[in-house]
């Protein structure tokens, strides 16, 4: 079976992420040994006790990293063949992991640093995003092009589901006018960061140059965010990962693009992207969250 890679991104983080991985498997236990020197933080205390890190920008990235690379790690055995590898915003990033593009140590450190650079393009001003469902794209790309708000499209997840970025007194004023429009719901997150946006253009750079210290020159396939096709050299990474900051995330884009490619998706730690799928294809998406579902997936694709 062909099998394409899916990794979830930022919001898909729970306390007790990776804990049956850990108490189950020595694997598992080296690799967070190995985060947990990269970035000199216990990722046990992290991940599987009640803690305010989990949900800031800089130890969440390594720590949904760390949970979707061991579960790859985990599956990899398994009798399949590769398709791509295709990550949700943060999460092409272990995308990358798995193709081969950084080790696990520079990736850990590589997010960590990710997430310190997007927290400080927000040091002077409050960012959010806001979940859209109900209205097609175009309505809402007009929507915020005509208000004159410092809002924009970030997530392009399915159709009639688009998340905005943006100033969060913006995304305020337009939840009205959204609705007035006809949108089914409108949902403000609890973020103070605006992923996927150009209120984030002061981390592209810096961010360059930690991806020019840490990447491969060649890897296995991965899908872009920014222009939802297949790269797998430092040179395209170069061009497309810092501009992943400001551009919005081509989702539903990737995933028609590239299923025919696969006869099978696998999401490697969360189920968010599962959810997504099913408004999207037909083609079937199965979740490792732990040693079960990790056994569930194996004996479907060898069965």
């Amino acid at each position: 079976m062909k099998v394409g890679l899916l990794f979830p991104g930022q919001g898909s983080q729970f306390v007790g992420m990776g804990k049956d991985f850990y108490d189950s498997n020595d694997k598992a236990k080296e690799m967070f040994e190995v985060a947990s020197d990269a970035i000199k933080t216990d990722f046990k205390k992290l991940m599987f006790e009640e803690n305010e890190e989990i949900n800031k920008t800089e130890y969440t990235q390594p720590a949904i990293l760390l949970y979707s690379a061991i579960a790859y790690e985990l599956f990899k055995n398994a009798d399949f063949d590769y398709a791509f590898s295709l990550g949700h915003s943060l999460g092409e990033f272990s995308a990358l992991y798995s193709a081969g593009a950084i080790d696990l140590a520079d990736a850990i450190k590589l997010v960590h640093e990710r997430g310190k650079l997007m927290n400080a393009a927000f040091r002077d001003k409050v960012g959010s995003m806001m979940v859209v469902l109900g209205l097609d794209d175009e309505t809402i790309e007009n929507i915020c092009k005509e208000s004159g708000l410092k809002v924009w499209p970030a997530n392009y997840n399915s159709d009639g589901q688009l998340v905005l970025a943006g100033l969060r007194e913006d995304l305020e004023k337009l939840e009205p006018v959204l609705k007035e429009k006809g949108a089914k719901r409108v949902m403000l997150l609890n973020m103070s960061v605006a992923s996927h946006c150009p209120l984030l253009e002061s981390a592209s750079a810096p961010l360059r140059d930690l991806l020019d210290e840490y990447l491969k020159d060649e890897f296995k396939s991965v899908v872009s965010n920014v222009s939802a096709k297949a790269y797998n050299t430092k040179k395209e990474a170069l061009e497309l990962l810092p501009v992943q900051l400001t551009k919005p995330v081509l989702y539903k884009q990737s995933i028609k693009n590239y299923e025919n490619d696969a006869d099978i998706f696998v999401e490697l730690g969360g189920k968010v992207l599962m959810g997504i799928n099913r408004k999207i294809t037909k083609k079937k998406t199965l979740p490792v969250t732990d040693m079960a579902s990790l056994e569930k997936v194996i004996n479907t694709l060898e069965g």
